[in-house]
């Protein structure tokens, strides 16, 4: 899929998360897969949730409030900022909940449910909301989320 050259830093970082929740997904009964599958699940939305140079931030912020002007008068920018949100919240709240449980009481299910999440978020946003970006979002707001990117995700050729 074709994507804006500000835009695929944010799509090389989705790479990882989709790995890793395709392969939660098929996680067994064991308590060390489990414990592995929501170690990595866990930690790549925290590191998408704390770098300094946030990647849910800059959804969050630089591109949703880029997008508000629009959410009046255009019903799919409407539907992708509400969906952006509840998911980013969703994320967050099971994150929370297996967090306040013991490790060890982690389930499968659980797992998977997250994964699930994760996977359908990330393909939410490639197939929905980065179109609209790319839509609406002018140069010089496509630039400013090129810039807020993650040194460690932009490539030295893309000389921007």
């Amino acid at each position: 899929m074709k994507r804006a050259n500000q835009l695929q830093p944010l799509s090389r970082q989705h790479h990882l998360g989709l790995n890793l929740s395709r392969h939660a997904k098929e996680c067994t009964e064991t308590a060390t897969e489990i414990a592995k599958h929501w170690h990595n699940l866990t930690a790549y939305i925290d590191d998408m949730h704390f770098q300094t140079e946030d990647h849910f931030q800059i959804e969050d912020s630089l591109i949703a409030n880029a997008l508000e002007p629009y959410r009046a008068s255009q019903p799919e920018v409407a539907s992708v900022l509400a969906a952006l949100s509840g998911q980013h919240k969703r994320l967050q709240t099971l994150i929370d909940a297996g967090q306040k449980t013991a490790s060890q009481s982690i389930t499968r299910e659980q797992i998977r449910e997250l994964a699930t999440l994760l996977h359908d978020h990330i393909r939410f946003e490639e197939r929905e909301l980065y179109p609209i970006v790319e839509k609406y979002l002018t140069e010089d707001e496509l630039d400013a989320v090129y810039q807020a990117s993650p040194d460690s995700i932009k490539r030295s050729d893309e000389n921007r």
